[in-house]
Formats: structure tokens, sequence, C-alpha cells
């Protein structure tokens, strides 16, 4: 069947395994650099649930010192070096750990705003369909806290929406 050398020679060339492509290794290094900043800005305390090297801890030590922007960039780099040898298996389960937490609390922070807007704009209407929902929230401080925001927010004033923003966070944060 292989009578043409040249058909022989591109057959097998066919069946040799190619590694990643130089864009492939370039896209999986400049990954492995944004995981080395996101991993740098996570608490050591949840860093230390993944069994990293020495190196890679004082790599990982020596970020805050680093003020350069081109400095902080080599950094990454060596960092992102140290990675390759590691478990990065429990790293990106952390860090998509770390990431659902901070979706959920942005979404937490953003519903906390909209039901302060709507208090404001809306009064005991919204007031009304929150304590329902959330009966747990003393009635008092809260119409006092959505009229003095009323007031405040007709004369373009941050303070009293500010408080009802933070007594809604502490109201609502015991869920």
């Amino acid at each position: 069947m292989h009578d043409d050398p040249d058909e022989l020679e591109y057959a097998d060339r066919d069946e040799l395994p190619f590694g990643p492509s130089k864009s492939q290794i370039k896209r999986d290094k400049l990954a492995l650099q944004v995981l080395a900043e996101r991993m740098a800005s996570l608490p050591r305390a949840e860093l230390e649930r993944l069994n990293l090297s020495e190196a890679t801890w004082a790599a990982l030590d020596e970020t805050p010192r680093i003020k350069d922007v081109r400095a902080r960039k080599r950094h990454w780099k060596r960092i992102a070096n140290l990675l390759e040898r590691e478990d990065m298996a429990a790293a990106h389960a952390l860090m998509n750990g770390a990431e659902e937490r901070e979706r959920a609390a942005t979404a937490h922070h953003h519903a906390l705003e909209r039901w302060r807007e709507r208090l404001i704009s809306e009064g005991d209407a919204a007031m009304t369909e929150l304590l329902e929902q959330y009966p747990q929230i003393d009635r008092q401080p809260l119409r006092a806290l959505v009229r003095a925001a009323q007031r405040d927010a007709q004369h373009h004033k941050p303070d009293a929406p500010r408080k009802l923003f933070r007594f809604l966070r502490e109201s609502l944060s015991s869920d």
C-alpha cells in the first residue's frame, strides 16, 4: 500500500504525537501568571490548604515587597514557573471557590443597594415588602432610617442613605 516513500513518510508524520502549539503554551503560561496574581491576593490561611513547595511560599511571601511594575511582571512569571511544578487541581478548586464567594458577595451587595433605592423611592410599599420577606428586621429603626434617607436624598446628602445601607447589611447578613 505504501509503495511511494513520500506517502509513507506523510502517513508516519500523521501518527506522530504533536505537542501543544507555541500559542497554546503562551496562553497556558499567561493563565498561570493570572493564577499567581489571584493567589497572591488571597489570605495566607486559604492558601495553606494547598501543599505548596517552600520555593513557591517564598515567592508568594516576597510579593508585597515588589513595587516596580516591571519587576512585578517578572515576579508573576517566576511564580507561574513554580506553579507549573505544583498540584494545580487543588489550586484551581481553591480559586474557583474564592471566585464563587466573591460573586455571591457582589450579588448580595447589589441586592442591598436595590433594596435601599426602593426604600428611598417607594417608601412604605417597599418597606412592607421588605418586612414580609425578612421579618427579623426591626421595624422602627428601619422606618426612621428610610425617612431620614428620603430627606437626605432630596437634598443630595449621602449620610442617611449610607446609614440605611449599613443597617440593611447588618440586618440581612445574619441570613
